[in-house]
């Protein structure tokens, strides 16, 4: 299939480089960084251990926080917490 991306100019000179150097096309070149970057985010996916995070406490929002009023809460988190 043939598609166009746009490739940073130093990268794509030493990609073009290392082509020559291995025998490989250029697409070939591309085709493999691709394939190897996949793998690694499928291993990593794969790899990743589920923690379990323990909460005490009361739980709930401070009193005058609304989460949908982002101006109010950011006024609750920098410690102006004079009523609304």
């Amino acid at each position: 299939m043939r598609t166009t991306v746009r490739l940073d100019e130093q990268l794509l000179k030493e990609v073009k480089r290392h082509a020559l150097a291995t025998g490989k096309t250029l697409t070939k070149v591309i085709e493999d960084a691709l394939r190897e970057s996949l793998a690694r985010q499928r291993q990593y996916k794969t790899n990743r251990t589920r923690i379990h995070l323990t909460t005490t406490g009361k739980g709930g929002l401070c009193e005058g926080v609304d989460l949908d009023d982002s101006a109010r809460l950011l006024e609750v988190m920098e410690g102006d917490n004079a009523a609304a």
